[in-house]
């Protein structure tokens, strides 16, 4: 087929790694960011968008009609109108697998960094408390162990699916609920979702943004964990509700909680959790889980690999 016109709304979201195999693939284009207003203009040739966050609804796409294939970089594609996409006859491809490593490092890192109060005691002895104390040792804060741990997983996908593994290798239990909907067979207990967060000293959720995980864990819910249990959210914001989970901080109705999305990103100034009372119990990341550069340069492979498909299919 004849060479593509390739644009990249936001390619920021690359961290500043070699896009290089893009380049190769046609006539591209790259844009650090891209304003709602910008898109159409920027598309207006475009056979191919790479798009991580830039959205397209069904107004947008009516205004692409030579737009054939939409690469999102990123496994999640609520950015997309799937359905309007799908009645213009344009694919919608994402990238999945690249960042299941990085994701699941940093949810067993976050457990391990609250069980041992890692916030608290690095501070403690840059502070020159510790300097200043007449012992070796410093018990403060208690710290626990993770393994023999019961973890619980909120949605048993790829990146659930090998913190299973690793949490189980580090002397954990392990149990999850299904969010889909759909019963499969898994290696692990299934619970309901009040179940299992009555039963789990850890609960990690990694399950997509729709219509049966908003707002899925609130108040409500939080009230069922132990008060001794963390929380921990490497998914999408919206899941968790986050003026909930302040306030079950605040109130000791768990432990501790390590969040790594939220309902608005970059995160509102007056979101909650910046003001949780104990800050050494919550663990906040600006939804970078996903990011170590072997992942990045993982993902800009697939994204390429999936504009390669298309090529070949289209000959």
């Amino acid at each position: 087929m004849a060479n593509l016109n390739i644009v990249y709304l936001d390619e920021y979201s690359m961290g500043g790694r070699d896009v290089t195999p893009l380049r190769r693939l046609g006539n591209y284009t790259g844009y650090e960011r891209t304003a709602p207003e910008q898109t159409c203009e920027r598309c207006a040739e475009a056979d191919v968008v790479i798009t991580n966050k830039v959205v397209f609804d069904a107004a947008t796409l009516d205004r692409l009609p030579r737009l054939r294939l939409i690469c999102v970089a990123a496994t999640g594609m609520n950015n997309i109108d799937l359905h309007a996409a799908a009645d213009r006859g344009v694919e919608v491809r994402n990238a999945a697998g690249y960042s299941t490593r990085s994701v699941t490092e940093t949810t067993l890192g976050a457990a391990i960094a609250l069980l041992r109060q890692s916030l608290y005691y690095d501070r403690f002895v840059k502070s020159g408390r510790y300097a200043a104390s007449d012992v070796p040792f410093d018990f403060s804060r208690p710290t626990r162990q993770l393994a023999g741990s019961r973890w619980g997983i909120v949605g048993m996908g790829q990146i659930g699916r090998e913190v299973a593994r690793v949490a189980t290798a580090l002397g954990c239990e392990v149990r999850y609920t299904s969010t889909s909907g759909v019963a499969r067979r898994e290696e692990y207990p299934a619970l309901p979702l009040a179940e299992l967060l009555g039963w789990a000293d850890v609960v990690s959720v990694h399950a997509p943004l729709n219509e049966r995980t908003r707002g899925l864990i609130g108040e409500r819910e939080l009230r069922m964990m132990k008060p001794s249990a963390l929380l921990i959210n490497v998914a999408r914001g919206g899941i968790v509700d986050e003026a909930a989970l302040a306030r079950a901080l605040d109130e000791e109705v768990i432990a501790g909680a390590a969040i790594d999305v939220f309902t608005r990103e970059p995160i509102a100034a007056d979101n909650p959790l910046l003001a949780v009372k104990d800050p050494d119990r919550l663990l906040l990341s600006p939804h970078n889980a996903w990011s170590p550069a072997e992942a990045i340069d993982a993902l800009i492979g697939l994204v390429a690999e999936n504009i390669t498909n298309f090529m070949e299919k289209n000959k």
